[in-house]
């Protein structure tokens, strides 16, 4: 890396149009796994003005009232003003969800089939995935995306516990850190946008965002008289959730991984069971890569696995540590696959993913956050045993 260097990362609050559509789509994938947990479910949603599409493939033994669960989620939001024109009890819903193709089925399933070459259940797709992680943070995530998200979550919770009342849902924050000799020494500039009443003054909301949630987020050390606040530059944001922009399900990939920092193969993530690789295997990826920095194997690290659909295995496993290994970058890669298994069956019953579990994953970040299975760091002591 350069010596000196600045690095930027944005988060999105709940009330984005992605996001929304990304907790609509987990929303149903949790009530499908609430009832039967082994659900296929990929779940794409779009919103725009008053209107919500969900399509896709699910099939489950599960019986519930999707129209309900989708006006829960995004009461659960918060568009739920009387001026709101996306709201919760009166939105248009379409509904184009069909079942999982029988061709992608017998490749998932455990069992055999014709042209498939193994009984075992196999990858639900094709593609590749990544896990980072680094020693910057206690969550051990970088510090541009944890700033990002924690701007997101307190300017959240002011709005949700009522007390500023011209706060709304739809919301952007971003991190700008300087760098030198790889550590952060200052905060160059923060950047929030908020939806906001047509009745507050710019002046107030930037007034309070600064003294509320700024610098109550960011570390006083890290801000000093260059920092630069950036609080709606545009100067005014009244129009904003699915009335101003159209939401889509995973289009907000790099805000929920690593903010740039840490690689992505492309694949989203909301609305999938764990049979989709491009889930369960990037917070496998992850678990692996957090417990190589938690071990001291390194300061950096960033694994990268690859699948064939309907293939049992990997067909690659990869560890770059950036020159911060303390064993080879080769020894840590072997080490990884004798503490863990890779495999999509495997994948789903090390971190228990049958479960609904997705909904809490879906806002400010996939990865550091306290209580998600692929956030311990249980196998430090294994690691490290088997690096020796």
């Amino acid at each position: 890396m350069a010596k000196s260097f600045v690095f930027s990362s944005e988060s999105v609050g709940e009330g984005h149009p992605d996001k929304v559509a990304d907790y609509i789509s987990d929303s149903i994938l949790d009530a499908c796994l609430a009832q039967d947990k082994h659900s296929r479910v990929a779940c794409e949603t779009m919103v725009k003005s008053n209107v919500v599409i969900v399509a896709g493939e699910i099939t489950t033994r599960a019986q519930f009232d999707y129209n309900a669960v989708i006006r829960e989620a995004i009461r659960e939001i918060g568009y739920t003003n009387a001026d709101d024109v996306f709201h919760a009890d009166q939105v248009f819903i379409n509904n184009y969800l069909t079942r999982q193709s029988p061709d992608i089925s017998q490749g998932v399933d455990a069992k055999r089939a014709k042209g498939k070459k193994t009984a075992e259940q196999g990858a639900g797709d094709q593609g590749l995935m990544f896990g980072y992680a680094c020693n910057e943070t206690p969550e051990l995530m970088p510090l541009p995306i944890m700033l990002a998200h924690r701007l997101g979550r307190e300017l959240t919770r002011v709005r949700k516990s009522g007390k500023v009342a011209w706060l709304r849902p739809d919301a952007k924050s971003q991190v700008s850190i300087r760098y030198e000799n790889d550590k952060p020494i200052e905060v160059v500039n923060v950047v929030i946008s908020t939806q906001h009443t047509a009745d507050i003054e710019h002046a107030q909301i930037e007034a309070y965002l600064i003294d509320n949630v700024v610098r109550k987020v960011i570390p006083a050390s890290l801000l000093n008289g260059n920092t630069q606040y950036l609080i709606n530059p545009t100067g005014r944001f009244v129009v904003g959730g699915p009335q101003g922009d159209s939401g889509l399900t995973g289009r907000k990939i790099i805000v929920d991984s690593y903010g740039g920092w840490g690689r992505h193969g492309g694949g989203a993530f909301s609305g999938k069971d764990p049979s989709k690789v491009d889930r369960s295997a990037a917070y496998m990826a992850r678990w692996a890569a957090k417990n190589i920095v938690a071990a001291g194997l390194a300061d950096y690290a960033e694994l990268q696995l690859a699948y064939a659909i309907g293939h049992p295995h990997p067909v690659s496993v990869f560890v770059d540590t950036f020159g911060t290994g303390k064993v080879a970058d080769e020894k840590i890669a072997n080490t990884v696959q004798k503490v863990f298994s890779f495999k999509p069956a495997d994948i789903i019953k090390q971190l228990n993913l049958l479960r609904p579990i997705y909904r809490q994953t879906t806002n400010y970040g996939h990865f550091g956050k306290a209580g998600l299975p692929w956030e311990q760091t249980n196998k430090v002591a294994a690691l490290r045993a088997a690096a020796k």
